[in-house]
């Protein structure tokens, strides 16, 4: 029986999918303005695990990944280039996905963009409006009127009055109360915009993953995922903007993974203390130790990143593939690895698999299955030292089986411990990174920004880390 905790109730439930057997998930995607941070892969590799655990038990899973290619930060940041807004939501997007790839993630099902939904998102403004939910204010823009919704509030746990008392929100003469939201943006001189019935203008955040998620999954349906960032303001707006145009109750349950802290702080681009998931990878022997990294903990609470705690993950799966040198298995392929859920087959059924599929049941507790697949090892090491060859065959088809959904171990164990980690280049004098810094400056001025990145990759992987700022000036320290 899977229980998962529902952020809305607070409380962890049996989780029983709305329509039969089939999920339909959404998770809110990345804004595609810079390359994805650790935090990031986070998120992404959480909701990967959930679908691809739903799915090892049999259940039909739609999982739909936005991402929002029209934002103020893209545009601040095309404009800080001199580079078309659309072409660098693109070429991030492109970034993102390289990415995705290298951590093992497997792509969603369905990846809408937020320029693709205009219409979508146009028509449910207007079903705001005429209900009431919204209106046009003097400036333009069109707003949600917070205090029209009832049940503002019930998924953060925050009163209304309370709500507009500690609130971070601009106070502007034109909304009726402070917390009121944009929905969609008037047009502003040499920004991107659509036609409207309320004059050229671009979509709110919020907007944009109401009417994507409803467009594509229905105005109700099984999950939805995101940072615990998210929950307060934008997924707060998500329910408030599609109750009140679809007359539903939206979600059926809402999951928040926890952050990535740096010295008991949340890593964020805005907080400048920050790892790209390039710059990481480069100092790491595979990309699966950052994977086995982020499993290692419970997606609900925090984790802390450190290099020390990547040195120990690397030495802790370096040791699973130990355990799977030379085992037939291993040499095999992949089809000849028992399904992950064979354990419920009856007589002879898989002790190692049943506490696997136990810890994964009780809101996907990873800590907890990779301890399971730690018992295993040690076993398949017994059996190995003692010749016991179909001991050996059954620990090692069951680690192969969980690692399989865990997204782990489906490497041939030879290649992988031959690899090394590699920080890409030798040490770099001060005088050397501002040569580098000024080559990047040039480059980024000829808009060549290929080259620019490239620059920055080496000075990432030589562990140079680059803050840029206003005017084209570019702060570095040493990682």
């Amino acid at each position: 029986m899977l229980e998962i905790h529902n952020s809305l109730t607070g409380e962890k439930a049996e989780f029983k999918p709305l329509r039969g057997n089939d999920v339909r998930m959404y998770v809110c995607g990345i804004t595609v303005y810079d390359y994805i941070h650790v935090g990031h892969a986070r998120m992404l590799l959480v909701f990967d695990l959930v679908q691809r655990y739903l799915r090892s038990r049999g259940y039909a899973v739609t999982y739909v990944r936005n991402i929002t290619d029209i934002d103020d930060k893209i545009i601040q940041r095309a404009a800080e280039n001199g580079e078309d807004w659309s072409a660098l939501a693109r070429r991030f997007t492109t970034a993102m996905h390289e990415d995705c790839a290298l951590l093992g993630l497997d792509p969603p099902d369905v990846e809408p963009r937020a320029t693709d939904y205009i219409p979508e998102i146009v028509a449910m403004t207007q079903t705001l409006i005429d209900k009431g939910y919204a209106y046009r204010a003097l400036n333009g823009d069109v707003m949600y009127s917070v205090r029209k919704f009832p049940r503002y509030g019930a998924l953060s746990g925050r009163r209304i009055d309370e709500s507009r008392a500690g609130a971070r929100v601009q106070v502007d003469e034109f909304k009726h109360d402070p917390l009121d939201f944009v929905v969609w943006k008037h047009a502003k001189a040499g920004e991107p915009a659509w036609p409207s019935p309320w004059g050229p203008g671009r979509p709110g955040w919020h907007i944009e993953c109401s009417a994507m998620s409803t467009a594509l999954l229905g105005d109700y349906f099984d999950l939805h995922g995101g940072g615990m960032d998210l929950k307060f303001p934008h997924h707060e707006n998500e329910i408030a903007q599609s109750c009140a145009a679809c007359a539903s109750p939206f979600v059926h349950v809402w999951m928040h993974n926890g952050f990535v802290n740096i010295d008991d702080e949340k890593m964020s681009k805005s907080l400048g203390n920050f790892f790209t998931v390039r710059e990481v990878l480069k100092t790491l022997r595979d990309p699966e130790v950052l994977r086995f990294f982020l499993l290692g903990s419970h997606y609900r609470g925090p984790i802390n990143y450190s290099a020390a705690q990547l040195d120990q993950a690397d030495e802790t799966l370096a040791g699973l593939y130990r355990a799977l040198k030379d085992t037939v298995p291993a040499q095999a392929s992949e089809s000849s690895a028992p399904a992950a859920d064979s354990a419920s087959a009856g007589p002879g059924r898989d002790a190692a698999l049943d506490a696997f599929h136990a810890a994964m049941e009780d809101d996907f507790n990873t800590p907890e299955a990779m301890a399971v697949l730690a018992g295993v090892a040690r076993e398949l090491n017994i059996a190995k030292a003692a010749g016991d060859a179909a001991r050996i065959a059954a620990s090692s088809r069951s680690l192969l089986a969980m690692g399989k959904v865990l997204g782990i171990l489906q490497q041939q164990p030879d290649a992988y411990l031959k690899r090394g980690a590699d920080t890409g280049a030798a040490a770099l004098t001060d005088a050397q990174i501002e040569e580098l810094i000024a080559e990047r400056r040039a480059a980024r001025a000829a808009k060549n920004f290929r080259e620019s990145d490239r620059i920055r990759d080496r000075l990432s992987a030589a562990g140079i880390v680059l803050e840029d700022k206003p005017g084209g000036i570019s702060e570095w320290r040493r990682a």
